[in-house]
């Protein structure tokens, strides 16, 4: 019987480079990433208009937001793993139909309690897109070379994305109802539905386990929770409900670990983590993107509520840092075919380091410049390492694993969005909160806004005469502004982290062909 190495090069040995096939097909599997990418930041955009026409309780407007990413992070080990069984392409177009569908139920939705169902039934149909599209790679793109390129395409997109929502938001909201930026999934995905059945082949694993439905029930009972008690913590800080959800969801995952380590065909072979390329990339990408969304959290209400941008013009100052993500996720291929992956990544994050501490070193300052400087540096750190830990991933797993491997992969970005808000945003709120110095003599709800949040000191401050209002906004800019200094040091040790991990973990991204270990 093979080793798990032995299988992933027999696998390799056999590669083909493909043609103009597979390039069409890899452009088909971009749309849905490019979609799932820009759904993350536009709903923010269209949030107050919503909130306008539906009337939702502050419990319903954050159920609005978090149904999708809850359902999204506990579900996409067991999608990713049915897609492994019953076909990767399959489970695409099954997601690609199901969240089209339910998106215009959603842009149509004549309460809060049929938006936030349709929310979850997104989550649902979102969790078989992403880990089909990253595992179809693997197995269109046998040759390494070209699938590590393809890796960068797919990388670029997400990036590409993160960078197009806000300024789709801005457009679509500027001249439609909020329900627009529901519809926008409709046209993505129809040439997805009509072109991948004659682009894209199916594949799936030639031995798959049992389905398992006490371990599907167990991994969701793990992830829904551990994400909810993120969340709960980064919205009302520590307490008992995070403490007792974060408890709920580790326990729940331990059983789940056992269950796949007795089991003779496991949901999730627990193999793959006792490779330390495996998981040193997985939580290269899980601190990667905690960074990311960390300085996302701080730089985009800085734009909008310090230095005075909308929502639209924000996002075009973020847009020179995502196109160097892009392009160094782009020109970091040829570098990974001759430089061992533990030097090409950990190099890479000290490009994200650097802007952290750029950031922390002009805080006080905030200039927009400064500002897109740094994210471009950040984002050349990120770009260049995500695509070399994501080909790790895929390529130390055989091609029958592609679809469990990229779901895992998938869930460490969730959990690396929802870490990056609670944990640095959290706290850059705390010292926000403790730092500030109202001036004297505001009324007591003006005051008690004002120490929440920057947002609710902006707002406050509109009722405010001029002499007040100045007052209060120089007050909460430089508390504010404070807080991005610590949270800037913290973001870039969790950079060096991850670099370190890089070192220390990750094997050869290149071929060697004579070296089996076991």
């Amino acid at each position: 019987m093979m080793t798990l190495t032995e299988e992933i090069r027999l696998a390799d040995s056999r590669g083909q480079r493909v043609g103009w096939r597979g390039w069409a097909a890899l452009v088909v599997l971009m749309l849905p990433v490019l979609l799932v990418s820009v759904d993350n930041t536009v709903l923010s955009f269209a949030l107050p208009d919503i909130a306008q026409h539906l009337a939702p309780t502050s419990a319903e407007q954050l159920w609005i937001i978090d149904a999708y990413p809850l359902v999204l992070a506990g579900l996409l080990v067991t999608m990713g793993t049915l897609g492994d069984r019953f076909g990767r392409r399959r489970m695409l177009m099954i997601g690609a139909t199901g969240f089209a569908a339910v998106s215009v139920v959603a842009a149509f939705a004549p309460t809060a309690g049929l938006l936030i169902a349709a929310r979850a039934a997104m989550g649902v149909f979102g969790a078989m897109l992403m880990p089909s599209t990253l595992s179809l790679l693997r197995s269109i793109f046998t040759d390494r070379d070209q699938r590590r390129f393809a890796i960068a395409v797919w990388a670029a997109m997400f990036s590409a994305g993160a960078a197009l929502g806000p300024i789709v938001g801005g457009i679509l909201l500027e001249h439609f109802s909020w329900g627009s930026v529901f519809l926008m999934s409709v046209p993505v995905l129809i040439p997805l539905l009509v072109f991948a059945p004659l682009l894209v082949p199916e594949s799936r694993d030639p031995k798959p386990g049992r389905i398992d439905p006490l371990s599907i029930a167990l991994s969701l009972a793990t992830m829904v929770p551990i994400v909810y008690a993120i969340k709960e913590f980064a919205v009302h800080g520590a307490g008992a409900t995070p403490l007792v959800l974060a408890a709920a969801g580790i326990g729940f995952g331990v059983l789940f670990v056992c269950r796949q380590l007795r089991s003779a065909s496991p949901m999730l072979d627990m193999r793959l983590f006792r490779r330390g390329t495996f998981s040193g990339a997985l939580l290269v990408n899980l601190l990667s993107v905690v960074a990311l969304v960390g300085f996302l959290f701080f730089v985009s209400q800085h734009l909008q509520l310090i230095v005075g941008l909308s929502p639209m013009q924000a996002g075009f100052a973020l847009v020179p840092g995502m196109l160097a993500m892009i392009a160094a996720g782009l020109l970091i291929v040829p570098v990974a075919r001759r430089v061992d992956a533990r030097i090409v990544v950990s190099v890479a994050l000290l490009f994200s380091v650097a802007g952290y501490i750029m950031v922390a070193l002009t805080a006080a300052d905030g200039a927009l410049g400064m500002l897109i400087m740094a994210f471009a540096l950040l984002g050349v750190g990120i770009g260049a390492a995500e695509t070399v830990s994501n080909d790790l991933i895929l390529a130390s797993v055989p091609p029958a694993k592609a679809g469990a491997a990229s779901a895992v992969s998938e869930t460490a970005y969730e959990l690396g969005a929802v870490l990056g808000t609670a944990v640095l945003g959290g706290i850059l709120t705390a010292i926000y909160r403790s730092g500030i110095v109202l001036p004297p003599g505001l009324p007591a709800d003006v005051a008690a806004a004002s120490r929440e949040t920057l947002a609710g000191a902006v707002s406050a401050a509109q009722g405010l005469d001029a002499a007040a209002a100045e007052a209060l906004q120089t007050a909460a800019a430089h508390a504010f502004d404070a807080g991005v200094g610590v949270t800037a040091l913290i973001g870039a040790g969790l950079v060096v982290i991850a670099g370190v991990i890089a070192a220390t973990t990750l094997g050869t991204s290149r071929p060697a062909p004579d070296r089996v270990d076991h």
